[in-house]
């Protein structure tokens, strides 16, 4: 059963968030409700195929083994993959 109030406070809250944030507010929703997630089609990108130099490429290579396979998830925080 739907509680008003708490739906309202959500809304509220949701309006001090970045847009960012919200997106990733509304992709958990769609998750939780078994819906797809909406995102750009991979067409969209097809305008920056071999924009990078190959040079580009074989350091951002280089960076991403010797760290390890360790990305920024959250807040700035490196998390190691498992």
């Amino acid at each position: 059963m739907k509680d008003p109030t708490t739906t309202q406070e959500i809304v509220q809250r949701l309006d001090k968030l970045a847009s960012w944030q919200q997106k990733q507010i509304l992709n958990s929703v769609l998750s939780f409700l078994g819906e797809p997630i909406r995102g750009t089609p991979g067409k969209e990108f097809l305008k920056f195929a071999g924009t990078i130099s190959k040079e580009d490429l074989e350091i951002m290579k280089q960076t991403i083994e010797e760290g390890c396979g360790m990305a920024s998830l959250s807040q700035g925080q490196p998390t190691k993959k498992r």
